[in-house]
């Protein structure tokens, strides 16, 4: 399988298939987790910007390649900006 990571999710990835994560039994911990979740992909604002049509153009392409709406694409470019997560693949 292809997979196109940056250096942060293969480690996550490696964790994973090496058996490094536990599941979380607590009730509480469930729910708390959950709600951080829940909360960090709730859109309840609308933003309007204008871009050139080729900037479009160009991130309807890329989102079409991985397979999701642009309006996605955009949000999650600009939330791994805003967090820091943002990293050139060079």
């Amino acid at each position: 399988m292809n997979h196109n990571l940056n250096k942060e999710e293969k480690e996550l990835l490696d964790s994973y298939e090496n058996d490094e994560w536990v599941s979380i039994k607590k009730t509480e911990d469930v729910t708390k987790y959950k709600a951080i979740a829940k909360n960090t992909f709730k859109k309840n604002k609308r933003v309007n910007i204008r871009i050139s049509e080729v900037d479009l153009e160009l991130l309807q392409e890329k989102a079409l390649i991985e397979g999701l709406p642009y309006q996605t694409l955009m949000s999650s470019v600009l939330h791994k900006y805003v967090t820091g997560r943002l990293h050139e693949n060079v």
